[in-house]
């Protein structure tokens, strides 16, 4: 398998960019998942399965280190005021860096009912991934297109598409991927996220979550960690590490 697709996503639940190469740090891409809006009100991180709207702005980052945000109407700012202001309630942008506990997340346990009760769980220091064991999220073109479009592959939010097929059995092993080793920890287990209105014509769609879970128990794309920092591009072969 070979990379096909790049994609970083600086500020937590927001739209990207579609990359030709990166580098990968020992938190993963640089600049992917490094900011997060957080929710005043209650301290946890925000993200689309609470507030949609996030999917509707873009994360823009930058090489200070810094993001802005540009909102659905084109206006680009960082301003807490001004995020507040569109949200409709108190938030806060925030640097993982700068985080002196976990964050906390919480997600409907009925992407059917977001009355159901919401799970709620401690996310790692250093990101705002999910995961404390997801720093690469990958997946290959051939699963994807099991459940949607393959122009749709923001709905899932990998860092890496792959060609090809065959990634579930990487689960275990370690991989180098251009320059980097990377430590396949775990299948990724998915949310209402998927399900979520995003731009561009990707519309609402419960059926996706439901066919992930009844066909491959709620499980789709692999989570690796960081062993070995290294450069990333698109045509990059996926081999065995050793």
């Amino acid at each position: 398998m070979r990379v096909a697709q790049l994609w970083r996503y600086p500020v937590k639940s927001m739209q990207g960019e579609s990359l030709p190469s990166a580098e990968v740090d020992e938190r993963g891409l640089v600049g992917d998942r490094r900011w997060a809006i957080l929710d005043l009100a209650t301290g946890n991180g925000l993200t689309a399965r609470r507030e949609p709207h996030l999917l509707l702005a873009t994360g823009c980052w930058h090489d200070d280190g810094s993001v802005s945000i540009r909102l659905p109407d084109g206006h680009e700012t960082a301003d807490d005021a001004a995020l507040s202001g569109w949200l409709g309630r108190d938030v806060a942008l925030r640097d993982a860096a700068d985080m002196e506990r976990p964050p906390v997340y919480e997600s409907p346990t009925d992407a059917g009912d977001e009355s159901a009760p919401w799970a709620v769980w401690r996310g790692p220091m250093g990101t705002f991934h999910d995961s404390s064991r997801t720093q690469v999220s990958l997946c290959s073109a051939t699963t994807i297109a099991q459940f949607a479009p393959l122009d749709e592959v923001r709905r899932f939010r990998f860092n890496v598409v792959l060609d090809g097929a065959g990634e579930d059995d990487l689960l275990g092993q370690t991989i180098t991927l251009g320059g980097l080793t990377l430590d396949v920890t775990k299948q990724i287990d998915r949310c209402v996220m998927v399900t979520r209105p995003q731009p561009d014509g990707i519309r609402r769609d419960l059926t996706v979550l439901k066919r992930i879970n009844a066909e491959r128990a709620s499980l789709l794309g692999i989570g690796a960690l960081v062993r070995s920092p290294g450069p990333l591009a698109i045509g990059d072969q996926l081999a065995p590490s050793g």
